[in-house]
Order: C-alpha cells, then sequence, then structure tokens
C-alpha cells in the first residue's frame, strides 16, 4: 500500500460524514472524487465548504446515478439509517466495483441478517469488490477494543462493555423521539428501543465470543428508565419532574450457561435523576472480569471548561475512513475486524 492513493466519494454529510469528509480532503492517502448529500442547500457547494477547509474543486451532489457511474475505489456510505432503499443503493455501488465502507450497517458476518448479507455477496461477486460494516459501537469500542485488552488477561469471566453519554452535556436531536419526556410505566411498555436492537450489534458480540473460543447460546435483554427529580430543560425541549429523564439498556450474551459478553447503554439527561446510575464524563468504558481484573475508559480530551465531550459520532466516521486502504486491497466480499487484523492507518502523521 506504500504510496498508493485512494479514490473516494462520501455519501450524506451528517455527524458522521462531515467527520469523514474533513478526514478525505486532508489525508494525502486518500483523493476526494465525489460527495453525496440529500440536502438541497449541499447541492451545488464545494466539499470544504461543508467542513469549513479551502475549495476542493468538489461539488457536492444529489444524483445518485451519477455517484454510482462515479469511478472510484471506496464509498464511506453513512446515510441516517440503513433502509431497504440505501441496502439497494450499496449493492449497486458493490456491483459497479466500489468497495463499501458503512457506519449505517449491516454489520456482517451476522447471523441474523441473512438475507442482506446474501445481497451484499452477491453485489461483492458482481463487482469484485468489499464490503465492511464500520463503527464505534457496534463495532471499536465493543470488540476490537475488548480484545486487544483481552491479551493481558490470564483468566476472563466476563467483558462488560458500557456506553455512557450525558445527553444533556452533549444534545441530540432524537432526544424526545427516543422517549426522554415520556411517562415511565408506557415506556418501560414499550421501549422506543426495540428488545431486538441487539442484533445490530451482534456481530461485536460474536466477534468478542468466538475471539475467545467460545460461541454464544443465547442474548437476553433488559430495560429500565429513571425519573427526572425535577424538571430538566434541554436544548429540545423540557422533561418534566416525575418523567423520563434516563435510559439502561442491557444486552447479555450467554455462554456455557454464564454471562460472557455484556453491553450496557445509560443514557442521561444531567444528574437530577432517580436513579442516577452513572457519573462522570462522556465515555467507553470497558470492564473485563477475571484474573487479574481490568478497566479501560475510552473518552474524548478535555474541552476547554475542563469537561469531555461525546465524540461517539465522528468516531463513528473515522474508524471507517482509516481502513479504506484494507478494504480497498482486501479480496472480494465481506470483510470483518478479524479480516483486517492490525490495521495501520497511512496518512496520519503529517504536517
Amino acid at each position: 500500500m506504500a504510496g498508493k492513493t485512494y479514490r473516494v466519494i462520501q455519501w450524506a454529510t451528517g455527524t458522521v460524514g462531515k467527520a469523514a469528509l474533513k478526514y478525505f480532503i486532508e489525508n494525502p492517502v486518500t483523493e476526494l472524487v465525489g460527495v453525496y448529500v440529500t440536502s438541497p442547500g449541499k447541492v451545488g457547494r464545494d466539499a470544504g465548504d461543508i467542513v469549513g477547509l479551502a475549495k476542493t474543486g468538489v461539488t457536492c451532489s444529489n444524483d445518485i446515478e451519477a455517484m454510482i457511474a462515479l469511478p472510484a475505489d471506496c464509498v464511506l456510505f453513512a446515510p441516517l439509517n440503513m433502509a431497504d432503499t440505501t441496502l439497494d443503493h450499496v449493492c449497486r455501488l458493490l456491483a459497479s466495483g466500489k468497495n463499501v465502507i458503512s457506519p449505517a450497517g449491516p454489520f456482517l458476518p451476522n447471523k441474523w441478517f441473512p438475507d442482506e448479507t446474501r445481497r451484499i455477496e452477491d453485489a461483492c461477486r458482481t463487482g469484485n469488490s468489499s464490503y465492511h460494516g464500520c463503527g464505534i459501537h457496534p463495532g471499536f469500542s465493543g470488540d476490537v477494543l475488548p480484545l486487544t485488552l483481552a491479551r493481558l488477561m490470564s483468566r476472563i469471566d466476563c467483558v462488560e462493555v458500557t456506553e455512557i453519554i450525558d445527553k444533556l452535556r452533549n444534545p441530540m436531536i432524537y432526544t424526545e423521539v427516543m422517549g426522554f419526556g415520556a411517562d415511565p410505566e408506557e415506556l418501560l411498555a414499550k421501549p422506543r428501543r426495540s428488545a431486538e436492537t441487539y442484533k445490530y450489534f451482534y456481530s461485536s458480540m460474536a466477534l468478542v465470543a468466538e475471539g475467545l473460543g467460545k460461541t454464544i447460546e443465547e442474548v437476553t435483554v433488559k430495560f429500565d428508565v429513571s425519573r427526572a427529580t425535577e424538571d430538566i430543560v434541554h436544548p429540545h425541549g423540557v422533561v418534566k419532574k416525575g418523567m423520563v429523564g434516563g435510559q439502561h439498556y442491557e444486552w447479555t450474551a450467554w455462554v456455557e450457561g454464564k454471562p460472557l459478553v455484556v453491553y450496557h447503554f445509560y443514557w442521561q439527561l444531567g444528574t437530577k435523576l432517580d436513579p442516577l446510575w452513572e457519573q462522570g464524563e462522556a465515555k467507553y468504558r470497558v470492564r473485563i472480569h477475571g484474573d487479574p481484573p481490568l478497566e479501560c475508559h475510552l473518552m474524548a480530551m478535555p474541552d476547554a471548561d475542563g469537561r469531555h465531550p461525546f465524540l461517539g459520532l465522528p468516531w463513528t466516521g473515522l474508524v471507517g475512513c482509516t481502513v479504506v486502504p484494507q478494504v480497498c486491497d482486501a479480496p472480494a466480499g465481506v470483510v470483518s475486524h478479524r479480516d483486517l487484523g492490525l490495521v495501520e492507518p497511512r496518512g496520519l502523521v503529517r504536517r
């Protein structure tokens, strides 16, 4: 790969896409050749304008057919969600000979998505291309990081991966959609995050288990909420006292009758909550129970105010960007973290 340049298309420019777009413009190993946008206000603008950089000469477009026809080595495919129509686009891109890296999923290999797997594998064969589902979680924090840390263990009893986000400190547009401010009993009866959501993270769970020489037997799901102890004002509205101000999802992968891999998600609006499960900054935390017990925190450097921002969304794009050479140079088909091996990112050290 030494000295090689890869032509890339950035598909969509939300928070994840912007992080990737900036990377592709600035990294000497990648040549930006196209940008697909969904916002009419971005059509016709130079790609550099979207991320506050100098002009690139690459104009943003909402022409899907033009993107599919454009010669390129790789597409970082980052739409808001992976609906059926966008899976069609992924397959068409792959069949056209472009490698695709997607933080929108599906995250493969994954036994829960046989139809999607078949379609992607067929498209890879047609285009002699590769597909890789990337992300910080599912992805890096839930599989690559724990398996790397496992090398420091003598015995492993259980691996816990926890996502902690203070959504008051790190506002997100879907706060209300996810059920914050809802009646606690109503949300407990009908969570906004389906009980089947763990299936989208299953590839990471399985990678950890299989990396430790085991096979997952079943996955169990738990959900709980915390209540606001007073009115909580946030950028997108108000959570009234007594309503949902925090959510905890727990997914446990069982092996030989015991929990082996546990994923926790603690989403909280500040600290005026009952119960307050977690305190401290936004982070991903890995705890490996065994001999010797181990704990690792993955978090951003502090801002000027001394607090650590949540970088989960930019990281989701960047873990895709940094494997562009490896995915492009891989044999055709689905490329997992196991296939990538030890990734050695190119072009990061520069003036």
